[in-house]
């Protein structure tokens, strides 16, 4: 058995590295491109790009892992089961349950490492992540103007330009919209200008000539002509059109968390100082609930598959990974529904996020013992049904 169990781990371990390294890399991509259109100009090399997978990656981990966990043990006994591997050792006397111990350990150490990652990993991920964006904003960024587009990549600016000379950063027939202030807005009309990054001063400037500006408070209008008006714009502003310009709970490590649940002083002053809102203040007993909950996921969601691979062994492995997924999806479109509620509603709302794994762990024991049995559920024998092909015996 000892054989048994430690090619049935190896096993587990390499379906979950292929998994979650692919499942990792298509996330982490696209997030990259994401970020690469807001940033068009920045010039990062490949260095940067590799720092920030490292930094989004804790993140992403956290969301993976239960995933990959539950598909690493799903297929694992969906192909033993349908190789006939599992007929073998019940012939020989081996019944499912002396089968647990790989699947448990295995499971038990994702949770454990998914764990780490949620209490430690992935504040300190999402700070770094966001200091290297402030970073490369100040340092490496240059305003990149499309021509005969809206451009809006500073929150409350608009800048348009008929035609736009990249390299030389010459600009012509510039219309700018200024509604940073409140009290009035700005708008800049010139026929010519330019554009000039000043990294030692974190900012860009762009420079108009002989042209107006139109400054409107409530019903009053002023206009202005002007030789030369030059418009300063702060790198790091670029970054609250990305919706990092303000604290998040996922940069707060989990005993911050704990601090601002259990200090109403602290949550007083974060709300005087600005660092956190009303919204974010009433998730913050759903986000240590959700730190601790989603990595269990990983032992519930695992124990969970193995009976489905074996009661569901007549399936062909295709079909059995879209039957992996489905069941991934139902378990975090009840999880998500859950942690909005507990946004939203104070109270014992933010221990709702635990019924998820309440009821898959009692689904996953009474599916084990119908597969111990060697019982097939009608239900499941009818979908087994529709899923053969025509014509299959």
């Amino acid at each position: 058995m000892k054989i048994v169990h430690r090619q049935i781990f190896k096993e587990h371990v390499h379906l979950f590295l292929l998994i979650g390294s692919c499942l990792l890399g298509l996330i982490l991509v696209g997030r990259m491109l994401q970020l690469r259109e807001m940033l068009l100009s920045q010039n990062l090399g490949v260095v940067d790009v590799l720092r920030l997978f490292v930094y989004l990656s804790p993140f992403f981990m956290m969301l993976l892992t239960p995933i990959a966990c539950m598909l690493s043990v799903f297929l694992t006994f969906l192909r033993m089961a349908s190789d006939r591997e599992l007929t073998a050792l019940k012939a020989s006397g081996v019944s499912l349950y002396q089968l647990l111990p790989a699947p448990l350990i295995f499971c038990s150490l994702c949770t454990l490492f998914s764990l780490y990652i949620s209490l430690v990993g992935v504040s300190w991920g999402m700070e770094q992540f966001k200091l290297s964006l402030m970073e490369f904003a100040r340092t490496k960024t240059k305003l990149s103007l499309q021509a005969g587009v809206f451009n809006q990549e500073f929150p409350g600016l608009t800048i348009y330009a008929q035609k736009v000379d990249l390299e030389s950063g010459d600009i012509h027939f510039v219309f700018v919209q200024d509604k940073t202030s409140k009290s009035f807005t700005t708008t800049v009309v010139a026929p010519e200008g330019k554009v000039t990054t000043d990294t030692e001063r974190e900012q860009i400037s762009v420079e108009f000539k002989n042209g107006r500006i139109y400054r409107r408070c409530d019903e009053n209008l002023e206009v202005l002509n002007f030789g030369s008006y030059s418009l300063r714009l702060p790198l790091g502003g670029m970054l609250k059109s990305l919706g990092y310009g303000h604290l998040s709970l996922k940069e707060l490590s989990f005993g911050r968390l704990l601090a601002i649940a259990l200090d109403p002083a602290l949550q007083q002053r974060m709300l005087a100082e600005n660092r956190l809102d009303e919204s974010k203040l009433r998730a913050v007993p759903t986000e240590i609930q959700k730190r601790l909950a989603l990595p269990l996921a990983c032992l519930v969601l695992g124990l969970f598959s193995l009976p489905i691979a074996c009661v569901f062994r007549a399936l062909k492995q295709q079909h059995g990974l879209l039957l992996a997924l489905g069941v991934f999806l139902v378990y975090y479109s009840m999880f998500t529904v859950f942690e909005s509620m507990g946004e939203s509603r104070p109270g014992i709302a933010p221990y709702c996020i635990w019924i998820p794994n309440l009821l898959f762990s009692l689904g996953g024991f009474a599916f084990l013992r119908q597969a111990v049995r060697e019982r097939v559920p009608s239900g499941v024998l009818w979908l087994l049904s529709r899923m053969q092909p025509k014509g299959a015996a």
